[in-house]
């Protein structure tokens, strides 16, 4: 089991295929399981490791288990690991926190990131309207009553709501269940009110905003934070949801081999 010792954390990652580095971010909750279809379909033309965040999967903060964790914790993690792996710059790709870690790393990195994929997240998670505020509260109350695994029985229906679609739903369930609690709720409550959307103007890297037509956040407000940055374009997946990387891999993967190989480096650069 490949893992890194660094900031006072035991990081586990995967590795698979060579060339140039594309570095994959789950969502809260998840792991570097939930990338296997992307792993399987980059792996031929790119180096692709995937890590799981401090808390998350089997990766563990070595001086608090339970947190408190941070979104920059996370970002200066992944900036470890490609250090260590001699892996920077490298195409980042994130999902929902991972994406928020994206976000992180390249404004507090740069050197790290060739390029970004944002799935499904946006460069904050404030919440600004009486809704969102309940939202956000009622997440809160599940998490600590229930658990991870409450929370993954009151999500899965949501981002798999197709009747063929059961055993997503019960994968969803199981790998939530699997979470510590306390490191579920640190997680959670490091990205609840996170917020880099006044420095993104500053990122240089090409960006691709892949948003899901039925994901929790508009499309409309991903473009208009999208409108802010100096290289990024949107790509809309129709009939389809949150969990997009599991949910339509079919959908995803051929629009991120796609951006990648738009941006991979010329030779001799």
């Amino acid at each position: 089991m490949p893992t890194l010792r660094t900031n006072d954390a035991e990081l586990f990652y995967e590795e698979a295929g060579s060339g140039e580095p594309v570095l994959l971010l789950h969502g809260l909750g998840s792991s570097t399981l939930d990338w296997a279809p992307q792993i399987e379909a980059l792996k031929g033309s790119y180096r692709v490791i995937a890590m799981d965040a401090r808390g998350s999967g089997r990766s563990r903060d070595l001086l608090k288990p339970g947190g408190p964790f941070s979104v920059a914790q996370f970002a200066a993690d992944a900036a470890s690991l490609l250090d260590s792996l001699g892996a920077a710059p490298a195409h980042v790709v994130g999902l929902s926190m991972g994406g928020m870690t994206a976000f992180q790393l390249a404004v507090d990195s740069p050197r790290c990131v060739r390029t970004l994929t944002i799935v499904n997240s946006g460069p904050e998670l404030v919440p600004r309207t009486r809704i969102e505020l309940r939202a956000f509260r009622l997440r809160r109350i599940i998490s600590r009553v229930f658990g991870p695994k409450g929370m993954g029985k009151m999500l899965a229906k949501r981002l798999f709501p197709k009747p063929e679609q059961e055993d997503l739903r019960k994968l969803f369930r199981e790998r939530m269940a699997a979470n510590d609690k306390r490191a579920y709720i640190a997680s959670q409550e490091a990205i609840i009110g996170w917020s880099v959307l006044e420095r993104i103007g500053g990122i240089d890297a090409p960006t691709l905003v892949v948003a899901s037509d039925q994901d929790y956040v508009p499309v409309a407000v991903k473009e208009g934070w999208a409108r802010r940055m100096k290289n990024a374009q949107v790509r809309v997946v129709a009939d389809s949801r949150h969990a997009l990387p599991i949910e339509s891999p079919e959908k995803l993967n051929p629009v991120l081999s796609d951006f990648l190989g738009r941006h991979r480096a010329r030779a001799g650069a």
